[in-house]
């Protein structure tokens, strides 16, 4: 079933439940949507149904041009949406001027948020403006974010107190009844916690891939597949998995950084400077010495500390590695045309000679400003 019938069954539906009548019937009309997307996307018995109790409750009014949004204040405005009315919000930004696209609403524990997607008017520049500088990026568990440059970003996302709330949370979480009040308190609080830490890294991702990208021209990242690198490692009955501990471990850590936040941080602020966003593999880039281009695994003595077996060259180790994920984005950007702004396909000229190995071995090169 396609669209189609689906929208004339929840017309149906409605005469026999009274309760989809509160509802706004384009958002019901908009799930439908979704639906079919997904189903022509991934193939129908390849989607899944969202849990209730995992996926906070969200849906979206895809008619913006029924919205309307007053500024109260300085901080508060408030959007008419339909058969909700008025709604006052805080608002993050001005709104004046915009054109509105579409409203979300969304929870996140006891609060409510609204997500307005506008047409600012606003294109992606053709090249960047201020520099002609490129930066390798690497991200790392020691510091999140490390530059080709020597820079390192990094923040605490918790502190010690929240750390040890979260402990005795989860403690008094495995001791409660299931379905029981006490254990909904439990999880409402420790979800705040968490809260608190998703926010912090999350202003951490925007603020560094804005710097990043107002100042360089082009940002080259290693291409991780972050989902992947972070799946259990327990196996199953048959074959139990090895070193379960340490890769969780290791699990938690790549999470905690945000990895795959921050390379959605970079492409959204790269399309507002021009930059151009590059992603190269991340094959031998923390093994290789970027002084002489000996590859060897036991160079990298731990997660801060590279020192070269073969010419002693001792540097930070994740700045070791953006400098060799910098030589291979120049390799792979000597191939195409142009360079691009994020968001714009490239067309290469021809494949660099050699394989992925041999291209990280060549010295790496900066553009000349």
């Amino acid at each position: 079933m396609n669209y189609g019938p689906q929208a004339h069954e929840l017309a149906e539906a409605k005469s026999e439940h009274p309760w989809l009548k509160q509802v706004p019937g384009h958002c019901l009309q908009q799930t439908l949507m979704d639906l079919d997307k997904a189903c022509r996307a991934h193939g129908t018995f390849r989607v899944r149904w969202r849990s209730g109790r995992r996926w906070p409750p969200s849906f979206r009014f895809p008619e913006g041009n029924k919205m309307v949004v007053e500024k109260l204040n300085r901080r508060h405005s408030r959007i008419k949406l339909p058969k909700l009315g008025w709604v006052k919000f805080r608002a993050s930004r001005s709104l004046e001027g915009d054109i509105i696209r579409s409203v979300t609403v969304t929870r996140a524990g006891r609060h409510w948020f609204i997500s307005v997607l506008v047409d600012d008017g606003r294109q992606v520049p053709e090249t960047h403006q201020g520099s002609v500088t490129a930066v390798g990026v690497d991200r790392g568990v020691a510091v999140a974010v490390a530059t080709s440059t020597g820079a390192l970003f990094g923040r605490a996302f918790t502190t010690v107190g929240e750390r040890r709330r979260v402990v005795a949370l989860q403690r008094t979480l495995s001791r409660t009844a299931g379905r029981s009040a006490n254990r909904d308190k439990a999880r409402a609080a420790l979800a705040a916690v968490r809260a608190r830490e998703r926010w912090r890294r999350m202003d951490f991702c925007a603020q560094t891939a804005h710097q990043l990208a107002a100042a360089n021209a082009m940002v080259v990242i290693e291409d991780l597949k972050t989902k992947q690198m972070t799946k259990s490692a327990k196996g199953t009955l048959d074959q139990p998995g090895r070193s379960v501990a340490a890769k969780s471990g290791l699990n938690r850590a790549i999470l905690a950084k945000g990895w795959h936040r921050f390379a959605l941080a970079l492409a959204s602020a790269a399309r507002y400077t021009g930059t151009t966003v590059v992603k190269v593999p991340a094959a031998y880039t923390s093994q290789r010495c970027s002084a002489c281009g000996h590859v060897d695994p036991k160079s990298r003595e731990s997660q801060a500390v590279f020192r070269c077996t073969h010419c002693a060259h001792t540097e930070h180790a994740d700045v070791n590695a953006a400098k060799n994920v910098l030589a291979a984005g120049l390799a792979v950007t000597a191939c195409e045309d142009d360079r691009r702004p994020a968001g714009r396909a490239g067309s290469p000229k021809q494949e660099p000679a050699g394989n992925r190995k041999e291209l990280l071995l060549q010295p790496a090169a900066v553009p000349a400003a």
